[in-house]
């Protein structure tokens, strides 16, 4: 044993090795590279060493996790890997969802959560009336929201499904642009289609756009109604006005719930101040079977690019403020 070098042992004993280590020892490779860790496998252990003792310790956190769901019979995908790692990386100790973590069985693909935080928020999604999901983009927000609205959908718990979205590009007033309604809104719903084609097959996602059980719509088209057996999504709801927010949200009618999705560093409206995302987080805070859950970088489950890019725009953002505090025109009086 090397001077200075720490070492520890995970239990591998009877699971499956494959699902664990990857293709080619893919996934254990990719742990010795994030953590400066040396991996071996004798007799039913993994060996972890390593000059760093949080290295070797961060190590041997995420393989229980892994251990954990190889032993279920859960695949570890690079996206679990990259969670797992961020996680780590930001001095937290992930654990490992509940149960299998699907959401919803869709047509075409099975929606699982992958972090803590998508957990927490599939839950309240499924137990509260009103839940809101703020954080960055790529944490699952909306996709997690319109699975949770499909899967209430096929369990007959809701007769129909309302998503809608601020068309804030065109100033909600969409008259003046070509094309029929449908076409002018497509380009700004078209986000919440790609989630809904994920999970139902075209031709009942046709089937069911043409009964109305489910809708895509801007939300100045919602103004008026009662939704009763209704799942309701309101996304990239930092661009709704406070006003706005309020008629979407008195919209609810009996067995009806709602989601309000968005990310309040990435506000379009003319003057951020005004989003109903921001201002409704002082106004509904402690209101009963009304759920706010907060997402961070930890979370973002798309390309592990995105989750630097979103880190790299909060330190810049950060360096920024503590430049250019503003000098008072009174002279500090």
């Amino acid at each position: 044993m090397n001077s200075g070098e720490h070492r520890a042992v995970v239990s591998i004993e009877g699971i499956d090795p494959l699902p664990l280590f990857g293709q080619a020892d893919g996934n254990l490779r990719a742990i010795e590279d994030r953590f400066a860790v040396r991996l071996s496998s004798r007799n039913g252990e993994l060996q972890v060493s390593g000059d760093d003792e949080s290295g070797v310790s961060a190590a041997v956190h995420v393989l229980g996790i892994l251990v954990d769901r190889a032993r279920r019979g859960s695949p570890i995908t690079g996206e679990d890997l990259e969670y797992l790692f961020s996680a780590a990386d930001h001095g937290a100790r992930p654990a490992a969802p509940k149960g299998d973590g699907v959401v919803v069985l869709g047509d075409k693909k099975v929606v699982k959560v992958r972090t803590l935080t998508q957990a927490e928020y599939v839950e309240a999604l499924l137990q509260r009336d009103v839940v809101f999901g703020i954080g960055p983009a790529g944490t699952g927000k909306t996709y997690l929201a319109v699975a949770v609205a499909v899967r209430l959908l096929k369990e007959k718990r809701v007769d129909r499904i309302v998503l809608a979205r601020p068309a804030v590009e065109a100033g909600e007033r969409l008259g003046y642009l070509p094309g029929d309604l449908q076409e002018k809104v497509d380009p700004y719903l078209r986000p919440l289609y790609d989630a809904l084609n994920d999970m139902i097959s075209l031709e009942k996602l046709q089937r069911f756009m043409q009964l109305g059980v489910i809708e895509v719509v801007p939300l100045a088209y919602m103004r008026g109604r009662t939704l009763s057996n209704a799942f309701v999504i309101l996304d990239e709801a930092q661009n709704a006005t406070l006003t706005q927010m309020k008629m979407f949200l008195t919209r609810l009618g009996p067995n009806s719930k709602a989601a309000v999705t968005g990310d309040i560093t990435q506000i379009d409206l003319d003057d951020p101040a005004e989003s109903g995302l921001v201002r409704i987080q002082g106004i509904l805070e402690g209101v009963e079977s009304i759920r706010f859950v907060y997402f961070n970088e930890t979370d973002v489950v798309r390309h592990r690019l995105v989750r630097d890019i979103i880190l790299a725009f909060d330190r810049s953002q950060q360096g920024s403020e503590k430049k250019g505090s503003p000098k008072r025109r009174d002279g500090g009086r």
